[in-house]
């Protein structure tokens, strides 16, 4: 693997996660709107921005041929619709928990993702784990079931956050577009669905947006295809240049900051057993970045 583009996409990476960490800033300011129609807005409006973002790079014809060989390739067409209709999963789940104050549940939802994405990684990828990173999965896997046990209730919304994204990244990096065009095709494949979900609202009177948000609201409102794009974007660079087992591992960075904001902004509660399950985590994610950098400098030499 290219050591500019690894580089490049471990930065990407931590900004990626860093930034979905804060996303639960943005979406409690939407506490007001249905989840379902958060979603439909949040969908069209990152596919009119990922459609700018596709006329201002100039890859329109690149756009135009993701599209002709999706049609001509049914199996491929098929997993484009599954990723589109993983990650509306995703974001519908993540919605509704954020607004019905789960933000802990979230955090624990994308603490089990990293595990979900590095055993993906070696079933389906073929890829490889050193003793240490081995050693490392567990340390997270026994902080994550301390975690959910002392939940104390079947963890959904953890398990559909978890499984949704996981599954995600393993058909994002299996198909391999080019970044920029595929997630405009991607958001395109929902947006029908999403603009039949909008007009529902309209028409059946129970459209907050439209019948209710100021102007600072519809700002809000737009600013979420920004918001959702972007990462995405950065997201999809990040899987085409490094290991999925990596970017597991990376993965941690978002659900702590979200753990933080939950504990710190909105006040719910952190436990003990939070804290054992918190530790836990963070000893592994120490030594699996360990294990990593010296199998990346061996690889160097």
């Amino acid at each position: 693997m290219n050591e500019r583009k690894t580089k490049a996409g471990i930065l990407s990476g931590i900004l990626t996660y860093t930034l979905w960490g804060f996303i639960p800033l943005f979406f409690k300011l939407l506490s007001d709107v249905l989840p379902m129609e958060i979603l439909s807005q949040r969908i069209i409006w990152a596919s009119v921005f990922m459609l700018i973002a596709v006329v201002l790079s100039k890859k329109w014809q690149s756009f135009v041929r993701i599209i002709t060989d999706l049609f001509r390739h049914p199996k491929k067409l098929l997993m484009m619709l599954l990723v589109s209709l993983l990650i509306s999963t995703n974001w519908f789940t993540f919605i509704w928990a954020i607004n019905n104050n789960h933000i802990l549940q979230t955090s624990l939802g994308y603490y089990i993702n990293p595990i979900i994405s590095i055993l993906l990684g070696v079933i389906f990828l073929k890829e490889k784990l050193a003793r240490a990173q081995v050693i490392a999965v567990v340390l997270a896997f026994i902080g994550v079931m301390v975690m959910t046990l002392s939940l104390g209730a079947f963890p959904y919304i953890s398990l559909t956050l978890a499984l949704s994204f996981g599954f995600y990244g393993l058909l994002k990096k299996k198909m391999d577009y080019a970044v920029i065009e595929g997630l405009a095709v991607e958001t395109l494949f929902v947006t029908p669905f999403a603009l039949i979900a909008w007009f529902y609202f309209i028409n059946s009177d129970q459209s907050f947006v439209t019948n209710h948000a100021t102007l600072g609201m519809w700002a809000l409102v737009v600013s979420s295809g920004i918001v959702t794009a972007v990462p995405l974007l950065l997201f999809a660079f990040t899987a085409r240049n490094i290991p999925l087992s990596m970017m597991g591992f990376m993965q941690y960075i978002g659900p702590t900051i979200s753990l933080l904001l939950g504990v710190l902004v909105y006040h719910e509660a952190f436990t003990v057993t939070h804290a054992i399950s918190f530790s836990l985590i963070w000893l592994g994610l120490v030594v699996f970045s360990v294990a990593t950098f010296k199998m990346y400098r061996v690889t160097k030499l």
